[in-house]
């Protein structure tokens, strides 16, 4: 018995996992060995934390590593030349060095960077965009819109006397992966912010972020003159209200000198904008343009624009704003969401991107899993994204944008793998021609796995694999071949292809986007339908406008189908409808044991928690499935394919639940256990 007991122990020894974490160390896990002695120019707080990063992390063998000065490349751009036993490190700037070190980190944890054998080896970066900036929509009480891991990390009531330690934390994560701005509030913003008070609490953390080379900037009110100066009117020609934003904008300068500008929603959900006062979208950015040009700062301004004065939303950006190509001031960027609806799991790109050549353009992408299973569903996004630079060219663009998924959850993002999307962002960021299928292999050797230990390589492998399907999973189990917007009211969690809330507007219910009747399913945007197809360039017009071209995937976009029409694949539209719906649960369940192959691989917490965030994913992806299917049933009057998953709800049932949450919170497995 003693025997058994000591090899039982043993064998615990053996197959126990790393030591316990937390994820709040994120991508940025390196043990400390300290192998290299470091030379750098004259010390500065932005120099002295690439020396300490390099000290920390360093695990190769001995070098002597040098920082210095390089005009030669781009002022964010690096470069790393490895002989012998030296690494020479050169930017023209001390961010461009940070940023090196943080790469040279990188490099080091993906393939142990600095062996014998690497004995030269030269590697030059330069970003993409000048600006890769987070927008967090983060309102000043804390809550987080569409914000699925907690509060917000920017403790208004403490700062600026306060500053938490996860505020340097949260800048360090930034710079290492390139991005190199935020703006810190809400696109629905509030205009205290502007006040003198807010002014000096956003002071304190532009003083945390600027050694890591992170700019603020700060989402602003349209209606500020009218709310916080006293003004009758906040329209853009008004003298007054020109020189109202010329002095606070002063101000804000004065304040911090290395501000980088406003973000602004104007005209669009209730916001106010210059329409309000029969002004142009142009006309309300150059007037913000010109107050900050003196001090180089730039106006973001968003194209996500809808009313019902057309009959089809997603067209509306395209109008309003492709008429106004070439009237912006040149510090002006219009910001514009990948897809023309809203962030849905998938879209086709927005056509306004290459309609403008004469306007700065730039794509705002959304981190947080607003319509993906909020922080309860693995989705990983970098595919989507590498989706759309397949349509639009990278050069194309002045700036890249993403709407945060960070909170004050331990592990900052929710979900364990929601950091994936956090990291992914700013990779591709920096070099929008990294594949999703890298930028996956590299957070995954930084989070969870030791790439130079070979007994991790094959977990790893089906790991990577499972992070690849994820949103594909995502696509087939919620909205597949180009549905959209089938989403509960008020929260966008779970299905409701079923809601119809009396006097709401239209095109906020489901069925203004899937229009299922006796004859079939999908939005007609062909130019027998809203035409919307116009829009696009002529080779997509046709491939898009032609039902029996259009890909499968935009299908129910595009077209009003008939139920038996035939599909790519053979299948009737109706038996493909049910096949992707099933494939799409099955691939979740998929999930579950491909992950359970890591759990001698992985500490326990994080094992558990994402182990349980699946089981909540696969039972989700299930209510989708039924609820989707029983009610276009309803229409089709047609039976599912025999191998297709039999639904283990009734329809009525489905329509009673109400998940008791807003639009700021993810539901937690109880509320999900006990839906009625």
């Amino acid at each position: 018995m003693k025997k058994l007991l000591s090899l039982f122990l043993l064998l615990a020894c053996l197959l126990k996992p790393v030591s316990a974490e937390d994820g709040s160390r994120l991508w940025l896990r390196q043990s400390t060995d300290a192998h290299a002695q470091i030379t750098a120019p004259r010390q500065s707080p932005t120099l002295n934390i690439a020396v300490n990063e390099l000290k920390q992390a360093w695990k190769g063998l001995p070098v002597t590593l040098v920082l210095k000065k390089d005009k030669q490349l781009s002022s964010e751009g690096f470069r790393i030349r490895q002989v012998n036993e030296k690494l020479t490190v050169t930017s023209p700037t001390e961010t461009g060095l940070l940023y090196a070190a943080y790469h040279l980190i990188r490099l080091q944890e993906m393939r142990n960077f600095g062996k014998p054998s690497e004995t030269d080896l030269e590697i030059t970066e330069n970003p993409a965009y000048d600006l890769r900036i987070l927008n967090h929509w983060d309102n000043l009480d804390r809550s987080i819109e569409r914000g699925y891991a907690g509060k917000s990390l920017w403790n208004w009531e403490e700062l600026p006397g306060t500053l938490s330690d996860r505020y340097e934390a949260y800048a360090r994560a930034n710079a290492s992966i390139g991005i190199n701005a935020t703006v810190l509030n809400n696109v629905n913003a509030s205009s205290k912010i502007l006040s003198a008070e807010y002014l000096e609490k956003v002071k304190a953390l532009a003083d945390v972020f600027r050694p890591y080379g992170i700019k603020v900037y700060l989402s602003i009110n349209f209606a500020s003159p009218m709310q916080l100066g006293g003004l009758s009117t906040a329209d853009p020609l008004d003298k007054d209200v020109i020189a109202w934003w010329k002095q606070k904008v002063k101000e804000i300068y004065r304040t911090i000198p290395d501000f980088g500008g406003f973000l602004v929603k104007a005209n669009s959900e209730g916001q106010p904008g210059p329409c309000d006062f029969n002004r142009t979208h142009a006309e309300g950015a150059n007037m913000l343009a010109d107050a900050l040009k003196p001090y180089k700062g730039i106006v973001m301004w968003r194209a996500f624009v809808y009313s019902p004065t057309d009959a089809d939303r997603a067209k509306q950006a395209y109008l309003e704003f492709q008429p106004l190509d070439g009237q912006f001031r040149d510090n002006v960027i219009v910001q514009i969401k990948n897809g023309p609806v809203d962030f849905q799991p998938r879209e086709p790109y927005s056509p306004l991107f290459g309609a403008m050549p004469r306007t700065p353009q730039m794509v705002e992408f959304q981190i947080t899993q607003e319509y993906l299973g909020f922080s309860n569903h693995l989705a990983y996004l970098a595919p989507m994204w590498e989706e759309f630079f397949d349509f639009v060219k990278p050069s194309s663009l002045k700036a890249i944008a993403g709407v945060a998924n960070i909170g004050t959850d331990t592990n900052w993002c929710g979900h364990p793998f929601a950091q994936a999307n956090w990291y992914a962002f700013g990779r591709m960021a920096w070099n929008p021609s990294l594949t999703s299928e890298t930028i996956a292999e590299e957070w995954l050797k930084q989070t969870f796995f030791d790439a130079s230990n070979p007994k991790h390589a094959p977990i790893a492998y089906e790991i990577h694999n499972m992070m690849m399907e994820s949103r594909e999973a995502v696509v087939d189990y919620m909205m597949p071949l180009g549905l959209h917007h089938l989403f509960a009211w008020g929260h966008h969690y779970g299905p409701e292809p079923w809601c119809d809330v009396p006097g709401a507007r239209p095109d906020w219910m489901p069925s203004y986007y899937h229009k299922a009747d006796k004859q079939g399913i999908g939005f007609d945007r062909s130019h027998m339908g809203s035409n919307a197809t116009a829009q696009y360039p002529d080779s997509l017009c046709h491939l898009y406008d032609d039902i029996r071209t259009c890909p499968d995937e935009y299908l129910l976009w595009f077209h009003h189908a008939p139920w038996q029409h035939t599909m790519q694949s053979g299948r009737t539209l109706w038996d493909e409808l049910c096949y992707r719906y099933d494939h799409g649960v099955q691939q979740v369940r998929s999930f579950q044991k491909k992950w359970d192959l890591a759990e001698n691989y992985i500490d326990a917490e994080r094992f558990k928690d994402v182990q349980s965030r699946l089981k909540i994913q696969a039972r989700d992806a299930v209510w989708w499935k039924d609820a989707c299917l029983l009610y276009f049933q309803e229409f089709s009057g047609l039976r599912a394919p025999y191998e297709v998953e039999r639904p283990i709800h009734e329809l009525d049932d489905l329509k009673q639940v109400k998940l008791p949450i807003d639009n700021h919170e993810c539901p937690t497995p109880k509320m999900l256990n006990e839906r009625r």
